[in-house]
């Protein structure tokens, strides 16, 4: 694995991919509809009970990541599934075919909605961990429970200790999600993807799986404070594309080819 001048994709470098960030915020929810009274009474009382149940599931959450990270992904699969059922979320799976005899993968995905992280919990192969920015962890008992459960949070000024844990994290059996595009987008659209997950493959050498996820941004649009329940949402998973022979010359070449995949899936009604 070399990069243009022959030397090896160096973390530091891999760091900086990771946390960038190509576009610009956007808040649009262009195209999104206005929900009927019955729905919106309907989604303040399901964003208040999800709340609840979250916090009741981090505190046996920060008890058992103490002991073995492991143990944190049934209870997170119990809480997804609870919390998507009072949202009335109709999941539709599509690909799982493309991922037989995948033990561990690198998901790279589209990103709308926070509802995206808890259905890629319940729905994705395997037990998925996220890579996040460094502010989650200032988010009471959220931020201890998702560090100590081995996700990855993102901090420019640690070096390359955020690569150094995804090695880790790899190594301990888990799969990772990196939502290529930087940040959440709600306008229905798919923008461009950062180089973090390519970096990643490049030094994990774990495939990369394109993942389109349809429908969240009607459900749950970015700065929402309550959830438009009933809706339906769409995972879409490509090929896995190899990383083995990846280069670090080769990684926008990869990026790109990862992100036509998911415009390709993505569709802006699930």
């Amino acid at each position: 694995m070399r990069t243009p001048t022959g030397s090896a994709p160096s973390i530091a470098q891999a760091n900086q991919a990771a946390t960038s960030s190509p576009q610009p915020e956007i808040t649009s929810t262009a195209g999104i509809a206005r929900p009927g009274l019955l729905r919106r009474v309907w989604g303040v009382i399901a964003t208040i009970l999800s709340v609840f149940v979250l916090f009741v599931f981090l505190i046996p959450a920060a008890i058992v990541t103490r002991f073995n990270s492991h143990l944190v992904t049934p209870l997170q699969k119990l809480m997804s599934w609870i919390i998507l059922t009072f949202c009335g979320v109709e999941v539709e799976v599509r690909g799982l075919e493309n991922l037989t005899g995948v033990d561990r993968y690198i998901a790279v995905s589209n990103h709308q909605s926070l509802l995206d992280i808890l259905v890629l919990i319940l729905h994705a192969p395997g037990e998925m961990r996220f890579v996040a920015k460094r502010e989650i962890r200032q988010v009471p008992l959220v931020g201890f429970v998702l560090y100590h459960s081995e996700n990855i949070v993102i901090d420019r000024k640690a070096g390359g200790k955020a690569i150094r844990r995804a090695l880790e994290v790899v190594r301990h059996g888990y799969s990772i999600c990196v939502f290529a595009e930087g940040h959440r987008h709600s306008d229905n659209q798919v923008h461009e993807f950062s180089d973090g997950a390519a970096w990643l493959a490049a030094l994990t050498k774990l495939p990369c799986v394109p993942l389109a996820i349809s429908g969240t941004a009607s459900m749950m649009a970015r700065g929402s404070r309550f959830v438009i329940p009933g809706a339906r949402i769409r995972l879409t998973f490509g090929t896995p594309i190899s990383a083995d022979e990846i280069r670090g010359s080769e990684r926008s070449e990869l990026t790109r080819r990862l992100e036509s995949a998911v415009r390709s899936a993505f569709s802006a009604s699930a």
